[in-house]
């Protein structure tokens, strides 16, 4: 089958499948690659916790350098991939390709610069980001390989999210599943039987991660995609380049301010001692394996509504959008009474031998289950905004939880509360971030056109500056 065709094909798939139907089959591969991510960073803890509460806390303050990583990783992937996306909706794949490998070059870029300060600043890093005195020899050996995987992370995560731009779902769970079950698969042999310890934990994520990119760049390279990686159309027009940054900056906010905001956990809860710094590290890696699933589903939303937003199809925008958030809330509202009811059993799963670790974890777990229904709202209305190109709601959007709202919590509510302050004080912020977000949403699609209308005026962000347009 000839490029044209197969774009053609593609095109009309994703404008005219029923929207229900075609969310489904994008997302399903998502949420399982989201759920393979998402369970081997659990089985990374589960593993380590074996090693003690000290090494249990120390994947809760690397987590946090992750975040990092993961924070510009996916800024360049989103926004890149958001331009993708509305290009082949347009029909115009040149410059779906333009962005395409300028992102992916663009991603490398950062994530050489972040293996060069990982691995030059493990220690003092690793302290900045809330290492306890005890926790810190192992924190030290579990970022160590972490920072020498970062460009191999940055350019995954870009190369997924241009696979999902373009609808070739499967191909992107193929390559990040495929890593996360081997990395599931290498943990106990590395820790337990080759006897590494955390750093087994840390060189099974490593290696599964390059086996992940290998696949992924593959399928670039195999003709089995419409956008191509070819180096003689990446960008030499700068506003190319600050076009992707601020567009996929509301993910940076999201990710970075999660960097943050586990840095600004791990100190007030260093205060209470490892058990506590430990527990709220296990609550944040069951968590994330519980979203994961939303995220996914997300990521299955986010093609469509760019696809279609790029087409004029703004009805087909709406139905996603009211179907996405749903699906998401009912699901996430069983998960938070099933959560909530289990939560000693699965706090003790990590960590059973120290009742302080049960205790907190089990506190903090059930205070986040209470506003997980809020989620669906949330975590879409970001995705949307991204989707669509307008970046300054995307950016406040995912700014509320964990920034604007989670950072004057974690200082203020310990003061008054102590413990408790610190173990509500998420499902405080989601509460907000919710409040924030349904205005931006309901005014969006108020003044959105049927399909066939005047569509509206782009964000600055949406086309970038215009003689890029001509590059």
């Amino acid at each position: 089958m000839s490029d044209v065709n197969l774009q053609q094909q593609q095109f009309r798939r994703m404008t005219e499948t029923p929207v229900p139907r075609l969310i489904v089959s994008l997302a399903l591969p998502s949420i399982f690659t989201m759920l393979i991510g998402a369970f081997y960073n659990m089985v990374d803890t589960f593993f380590v916790a074996r090693l003690g509460t000290s090494a249990a806390g120390a994947v809760g303050i690397v987590f946090a350098f992750m975040a990092i990583i993961q924070a510009i990783a996916f800024m360049v992937g989103i926004g890149t991939g958001s331009f993708v996306s509305r290009a082949l909706g347009r029909q115009d794949r040149d410059q779906a390709e333009r962005f395409a490998v300028s992102g992916f070059a663009l991603s490398l870029l950062f994530g050489l610069l972040l293996t060069i300060i990982g691995t030059g600043f493990t220690s003092p890093l690793m302290v900045l980001l809330g290492a306890t005195p005890t926790i810190l020899p192992h924190a030290r050996d579990y970022a160590g390989y972490i920072s020498m995987g970062a460009i191999i992370m940055c350019g995954s995560i870009v190369l997924n999210n241009l696979l999902r731009a373009e609808g070739k779902a499967v191909f992107a769970t193929v390559g990040l599943g495929f890593g996360g079950l081997l990395n599931i698969a290498l943990d106990p042999l590395f820790i337990f039987h080759f006897k590494l310890g955390i750093a087994g934990a840390a060189l099974a994520t490593l290696l599964s991660q390059c086996v992940s990119f290998c696949i992924l760049f593959y399928f670039f390279h195999s003709g089995r995609t419409i956008v191509q990686l070819t180096w003689r159309r990446i960008s030499r027009v700068p506003a190319d380049y600050f076009a992707i940054l601020k567009l996929g900056f509301s993910s940076f906010c999201r990710q970075g301010l999660a960097s943050i905001s586990t840095v600004a956990l791990n100190l007030a809860a260093g205060a209470y001692g490892d058990s506590a710094v430990a527990a709220m590290s296990i609550v944040g890696r069951v968590f994330l394996f519980i979203l994961s699933a939303l995220i996914g589903f997300g990521q299955g939303f986010q093609p469509v509504a760019g696809y279609n937003y790029g087409a004029g199809n703004y009805d087909r925008v709406r139905e996603a959008f009211g179907f996405c958030v749903k699906t998401g809330t009912v699901f996430l509202t069983g998960a938070g009474i099933i959560g909530f009811l289990l939560a000693p059993r699965l706090i003790g799963l990590f960590q059973a031998e120290d009742t302080a670790v049960l205790a907190i974890g089990t506190a903090a777990f059930r205070a986040q289950c209470l506003a997980l229904p809020l989620q669906a709202t949330i975590v879409l209305s970001n995705m949307l905004f991204q989707s669509v190109g307008k970046a300054l709601q995307a950016t406040f959007i995912s700014a509320t939880r964990q920034g604007i709202y989670f950072l004057p919590l974690i200082l203020i509510l310990p003061r008054y509360f102590g413990l408790t302050g610190i173990e509500y004080t998420q499902c405080i912020s989601d509460l907000f971030a919710f409040s924030s977000a349904l205005p931006f949403v309901l005014f969006f699609f108020r003044s959105l056109p049927r399909t066939g209308q005047t569509p509206p005026p782009p964000d600055a962000a949406a086309i970038p500056g215009g003689e890029c347009e001509c590059s």
